[in-house]
């Protein structure tokens, strides 16, 4: 499987990954996903205890936790912290889009978001000469 269609399947959550795999892809170890486990931030989709298998929707939130990790050197205590606050807001900003688009086309609103602009948003009043 080349790199390209290997990185969409994590964005289907209807595929599975291994431990080891998972800690792979998301660069921790295997001690450390158990410890995700025992704290209760990430589940395997089997209850068996061994050998945990996980859906690829937990790739995204879990690599960016531990881009944070690598980032600020913290423990894996606060990346299970991390985790769960990552998996709340990408649950909220789901909800917030569902609610938008239900909203009549002469009510929405732009919504100004934190953080940096994407060069589409900055430049959008740019006419080419």
């Amino acid at each position: 499987m080349n790199p390209q269609t290997h990185e969409s399947l994590w964005l289907d959550g209807r595929h599975t990954v291994d431990l080891p795999e998972l800690g792979r892809i998301c660069g921790l170890s295997s001690k450390e996903i158990l410890e995700l486990m025992e704290y209760g931030a990430l589940a395997p989709l089997n209850a068996q205890p061994q050998p945990p298998v996980f859906s690829t929707r937990c790739i995204a939130p879990l690599r960016q936790a531990a881009s944070i990790r690598s980032d600020f050197d913290v423990d894996i205590f606060t990346v299970a912290i991390l985790l769960g606050y990552i998996n709340r807001i990408s649950e909220l900003e789901k909800q917030l889009r569902a609610l938008h688009a239900q909203l009549p086309s002469h009510l929405h609103v732009h919504i100004q978001r934190e953080g940096p602009a994407s060069w589409h948003e900055a430049h959008a009043g740019l006419k080419a000469p």
